[in-house]
Formats: structure tokens, C-alpha cells, sequence
């Protein structure tokens, strides 16, 4: 989700996106954990690649997220606020808030 949140805000390639997602606070997110995550995300539709030319090297497979990927980011950000509420309600001790929700 957070992937798919960053790429929503600026297309980018694997190594940019490896250094945005440690930025934003999972620096143990690497090589090995973003580039299968954006393989299934674009088997899935909700990114796209395109090859670019670099300047510095080869050339260089942009990720953007596509129409059903904002879809999903906007459907998974719904699901994760109702849940953040929820818990926090819980932890606020008020579990009879949160069990008339969910």
C-alpha cells in the first residue's frame, strides 16, 4: 500500500523507489523486498512500466500507477483509516464504540 501511495505521487524507477520508501520511514524495505512488490503490483494492473532512456547508464523501467491501481490505493486507504479508528477506539477503552462498528 505504501508503495503503491508513493508511486501515486511521482512514477520512478527501482533504485529511486528503494531510497523514497526508506525516506518515508521502512529503511529496511530493499532491492529484494520493492522489485517483487512492484513485479505483482504490475501482473495485478495497478502499475505500469515503461523503459526510459537514461543518461548514466542503461535504460531504466519507470513504474506508474495506473487507473486500478489508484482505485485499490483509495479502497485499501479506506479500509486502513476504518482500521486505525477501530484500534484506536480499542486502546482508547472504549470497546463498546468499536464493537458497534466492527
Amino acid at each position: 500500500m505504501c508503495l503503491l501511495a508513493l508511486l501515486s505521487q511521482h512514477p520512478g524507477h527501482g533504485y529511486e523507489l528503494v531510497r523514497r520508501v526508506g525516506e518515508a520511514g521502512f529503511p529496511s524495505a530493499g532491492y529484494g523486498t520493492i522489485y517483487p512488490l512492484l513485479t505483482r503490483m504490475r501482473r495485478l494492473g495497478l502499475v505500469a512500466q515503461e523503459v526510459q532512456d537514461s543518461p548514466h547508464g542503461p535504460a531504466r523501467k519507470i513504474y506508474a500507477v495506473t487507473g486500478a491501481g489508484r482505485e485499490r490505493l483509495a479502497d485499501w486507504t479506506a479500509q486502513w483509516n476504518e482500521f486505525v479508528n477501530v484500534v484506536g477506539r480499542v486502546l482508547a477503552d472504549d470497546p463498546s464504540q468499536a464493537r458497534s462498528r466492527g
